[in-house]
């Protein structure tokens, strides 16, 4: 469904992503691990057209969107729930959600899909009425999510989800995600908790200084003894 080939991405004269190379099969959850600083989130970014790459290709569905503006990006069913939330504070939680599905005109189908999301999160059904900058962090995690999946993604695009969350708001998150993830979402996330990533994905890539040094099933990967010693703290 994803291919990205020999992507580079530079701030300046920073490089930040080197010429890296991956992909994401339909349905699956692939994880991208690695520390602060590694490119993770600049990937991701260019994917979703959020920044300008230097170099490479990304295709989605058999189509170069390398080159598009990032609003044709979400109609063409890629959905990125970013580093630190960006939420509407001002808007309330369902306007948020609403805003999620700006690119679609089935009315009955928004419906529908507010109901599911406030039935996966009923912490924002609880709250629909309240302005979105008066949710917790976690909260605003779950509000994020919820308004990605409004616009009926092919591909969600996670970044940081558990950053800076109480451990129970985590667990709550990640049961979403792997719910949605059983229903046939295709997901790329990005995880500095790297145990959490590799627990909730099919596949991983490694990365480090802006370079994917490894990659495999993700089961093998936890029991990799660098992999342990660099991300899982033994």
């Amino acid at each position: 469904m994803l291919e990205v080939t020999g992507l580079h991405v530079a701030y300046g004269g920073i490089q930040a992503v080197r010429s890296i190379t991956f992909h994401v099969n339909e349905g699956e959850t692939v994880a991208l691990i690695g520390a602060n600083g590694a490119g993770k989130t600049s990937t991701l970014k260019a994917i979703s057209r959020v920044l300008d790459a230097v170099g490479g290709d990304v295709h989605f569905c058999g189509e170069k969107i390398s080159r598009i503006a990032p609003h044709h990006v979400i109609r063409k069913g890629i959905a990125l729930v970013p580093e630190g939330r960006g939420v509407f504070p001002r808007l309330t939680v369902q306007e948020n959600l609403r805003m999620g599905a700006f690119v679609r005109a089935d009315n009955a189908g928004i419906e529908q899909d507010l109901q599911k999301v406030l039935a996966y999160f009923p912490r924002l059904q609880e709250r629909e009425r309240q302005l979105a900058g008066t949710l917790s962090g976690g909260e605003q995690q779950m509000l994020a999510i919820g308004r990605a999946l409004m616009s009926r993604p092919k591909l969600l695009l996670l970044d940081e989800p558990s950053m800076g969350l109480a451990p129970i708001m985590v667990q709550k998150i990640f049961e979403v995600i792997r719910a949605v993830a059983a229903e046939g979402m295709t997901i790329l996330l990005i995880e500095q908790n790297a145990k959490l990533a590799l627990e909730s994905s099919r596949r991983a890539y490694v990365m480090e200084s802006g370079e994917i040094t490894l990659h495999g099933e993700s089961a093998q990967l936890l029991d990799d003894p660098k992999v342990r010693a660099a991300y899982l703290g033994e």
